[in-house]
C-alpha cells in the first residue's frame, strides 16, 4: 500500500502546554481526510509540523518516502494554506497568483488565469486584495496552495467565511483534484457535517490526541438511523432477533442492542421477544447527527 504521508508519534511541547501527544497517522496516495477538533484541539499545530513551519518535540513523520529532515526540498509539491492567507494586500489578486509562481520558478499567465477561475475569481482577479472580503481571500489562498500543481495539499479551515454556493464549488475541486489528479488532501475543520460531504477518511483530534480514525462508510454506518432496544436478556434477543431473519445488529453494552434494518418493524422485535419471555424494558429509534456523534466522542473524554 502506498502512503504518501507516515507520521509517528508526534508530539509538540509549547512551554507547559502540550499541543500534540503522540499523533500517529497514515495518508494513502489521493485520499481526502478530514481532521476534525474544537479550537485549540492541535489541528493547525500539526498542519504546520507536517508543512515544516514547526518542529515536533517528539516522534517522526515522512513525506514521500522522505524523513522530516529533508522535506524541505519538497516544499513544491505541498500546498498549504494555514489560519489567514498570507497576502499581499496592496496587490490584486491576479499579482499575488503570479508572485508565488515565479517563486516556484514557473510563468504561465494561462495557468494562474485557470486557477482563479476555478476557485471563483476569474472576475476580480485585478482588484486589490485589501478589498476583498473573508471569503474571497481565502478562495484566494486556496488557489495559491494550488500553484505547482502540488502532490499534497494542506488546508486548515478552508471554508471559513466562505458562502454555502462558495462551499460547494471548493468541495468540487478538492474533489476534482483527488479523483483527476490523484492529490492527497489533509482538510481540517471543526465542522464534521461539512467534511463528511467530502472526506474520505476521518481523524478526530481532541486535546491534542488523536482519539478516533474511522472511513466515511465506517462513519454513516456509526450515524445511521437505528433501533436501539434494551432488554431483559439481550443474549437471547440477540438469537431470537437472528431467527427473525436480522442481520445488520450488535450488542452495545449490558444490554441493550443496536439493530440497523428493518426500523419499520420495531412493534414486530419487541411481540416477538415477548413470546419468548424476554421482556423490553426500552425501544427506539434513533438516528444521530453527524454532530451529535462528534460532541458524544469528545464530551465523554
Amino acid at each position: 500500500m502506498e502512503y504518501i504521508l507516515q507520521a509517528e508519534g508526534i508530539s509538540k511541547q509549547y512551554g507547559k502546554t502540550l499541543a500534540l501527544d503522540h499523533v500517529t497517522l497514515q495518508l494513502k496516495k489521493g485520499e481526502i481526510y478530514g481532521l476534525i477538533g474544537r479550537n485549540g484541539a492541535g489541528k493547525t499545530t500539526l498542519l504546520k509540523i507536517l508543512a515544516g513551519l514547526a518542529k515536533p518535540t517528539d516522534g517522526t513523520f515522512s513525506i514521500f518516502g522522505e524523513p522530516q529532515e529533508k522535506t524541505k526540498i519538497l516544499r513544491d509539491r505541498i500546498g498549504v494554506l494555514l489560519e489567514t492567507p498570507g497576502l499581499y494586500p496592496n496587490m490584486s489578486a491576479y499579482e499575488n497568483m503570479k508572485l508565488k509562481e515565479l517563486t516556484l520558478g514557473m510563468n504561465d499567465d494561462a495557468y494562474v488565469h485557470q486557477l482563479l477561475q476555478e476557485v471563483g475569481l476569474s472576475e476580480v482577479e485585478k482588484k486589490p486584495v485589501k478589498k476583498f472580503s473573508l471569503g474571497m481571500k481565502q478562495r484566494l489562498g486556496i488557489a495559491m496552495a494550488l500553484v505547482g500543481h502540488p502532490d499534497l495539499l494542506l488546508l486548515d479551515e478552508p471554508i471559513n467565511g466562505i458562502d454555502p454556493q462558495g462551499i460547494v464549488e471548493i468541495r468540487e475541486l478538492i474533489e476534482r483534484l483527488s479523483h483527476e489528479y490523484n492529490v492527497t488532501v489533509i482538510i481540517s475543520s471543526h465542522i464534521l457535517e461539512e467534511l463528511s460531504k467530502i472526506a474520505t477518511r476521518f481523524g478526530i483530534l481532541h486535546r491534542g490526541r488523536l482519539i478516533d480514525t474511522f472511513t466515511h462508510e465506517e462513519l454513516m454506518k456509526r450515524c445511521s438511523e437505528r433501533i436501539e432496544i434494551r432488554t431483559s436478556d439481550p443474549v437471547k434477543a440477540c438469537m431470537v432477533i437472528e431467527k427473525m431473519g436480522i442481520t445488520e445488529f450488535k450488542i452495545m453494552d449490558g444490554s441493550m442492542i443496536q439493530i440497523f434494518e428493518r426500523m419499520e418493524d420495531s412493534g414486530e422485535i419487541v411481540l416477538e421477544l415477548a413470546k419468548n419471555n424476554i421482556k423490553t424494558l426500552s425501544i427506539q429509534v434513533k438516528n444521530e447527527a453527524l454532530e451529535d456523534y462528534y460532541l458524544s466522542l469528545t464530551m465523554e473524554r
